[in-house]
């Protein structure tokens, strides 16, 4: 029988957990922080160009994703538009994105990217449907929505989206002229589900965090805070009550043995170890078939959830993935 101070505690693991997750963000956002540094000297010796002398509104593509948007997100909010030519429901959200871009004169800049023909920032996005609307502020990833979205709908969750910049980043965009958007200030609730779905995960009611999780996703299915949140509070269901050295002990025994392969990658994503809990994953897809490669390649899908599909560690895994399955 386990004793207690074998088991792990949920409290400590969302700490871990929340470190690796966050940590391709922070990379993002102090290449962001230099940027604007290096903005900001420009402009004092009187040799870069003005933010109000760049587009409100600007296609997108693999090689000016940094420029464009992460070093730009250090002064303005940047609103990515995921769409493709072929998308009727693209077609409807993005000339009110546009127009609500160039309304709101300085505050927000949209950012178009064609997923057809930029799939590597897609897949890192983790876009599963079209279109899908994000935000880039400071270099860390803003959730927005998936799907189109009538105009009041986007002039709220733009307003919000300011008031966070504002409010969180320090962020004011370089409004040009006067007009509501740029006068007001309006504040929206927070997602009372999504606080909930928090507050339960922040408690350590890890089974009350998954319902609520899993009610904002049967809503809004692309909900990506909160795909991260239900992935997030399963894994710390499944380590929970694991004995860390019986673990280790039953996959070095077997590396055929897929439940203790599955057990061991937990345990080393929640320990900062995600190159090794996703290579172990990644080998175990490599040396099994059928159900077993199904089971262990779905985990490690799973996990890519809890990391996020930005992170360059996830992005590296799901290249390694496709090589042992293609």
């Amino acid at each position: 029988m386990q004793s207690r101070n074998s088991r792990l505690n949920s409290s400590a693991l969302r700490g871990a957990v929340d470190l690796a997750a966050v940590k391709a963000a922070g990379e993002a956002a102090q290449k962001a922080e230099q940027a604007r540094a290096e903005r900001a000297r420009q402009a004092a010796a009187g040799d870069g160009p003005a933010l109000a002398d760049h587009p409100l509104v600007l296609d997108v593509t693999e090689e000016t994703f940094e420029s464009e948007v992460v070093q730009r997100s250090a002064e303005v909010p940047v609103v990515v538009d995921f769409w493709a030519e072929w998308c009727g429901p693209c077609k409807q959200l993005s000339p009110v994105l546009e127009r609500l871009a160039e309304e709101y004169a300085g505050r927000i800049v949209l950012a178009k990217i064609d997923v057809d023909a930029n799939p590597l920032i897609a897949q890192q996005f983790g876009i599963q449907g079209i279109p899908a609307v994000m935000a880039v502020v400071a270099g860390q990833l803003v959730p927005l929505f998936q799907g189109a979205e009538n105009e009041a709908n986007v002039r709220k969750i733009l307003d919000q989206l300011i008031a966070v910049a504002e409010q969180r980043f320090g962020i004011v965009g370089g409004a040009a002229g006067g007009g509501e958007a740029a006068a007001a200030e309006p504040r929206v609730p927070a997602d009372p589900a999504l606080e909930a779905a928090h507050d339960a995960l922040d408690r350590g009611d890890l089974a009350g965090a998954v319902r609520a999780y899993q009610n904002v996703l049967s809503d809004r299915p692309g909900h990506v805070e909160a795909k991260l949140g239900l992935a997030q509070a399963q894994l710390l269901q499944r380590v929970e009550q694991l004995d860390p050295q019986q673990v280790r002990a039953d996959a070095a025994a077997d590396p055929k043995d897929v439940p203790a392969q599955l057990r061991a990658a937990d345990l080393d994503l929640v320990g900062g170890h995600v190159e090794d809990a996703f290579g172990r994953l990644v080998d175990t897809v490599a040396r099994t078939f059928g159900d077993d490669r199904d089971t262990a390649r779905l985990r490690l899908l799973e996990l890519f959830e809890v990391i996020g599909p930005e992170d360059p560690r996830t992005v590296a895994a799901r290249q390694a993935l496709a090589r042992v399955l293609f």
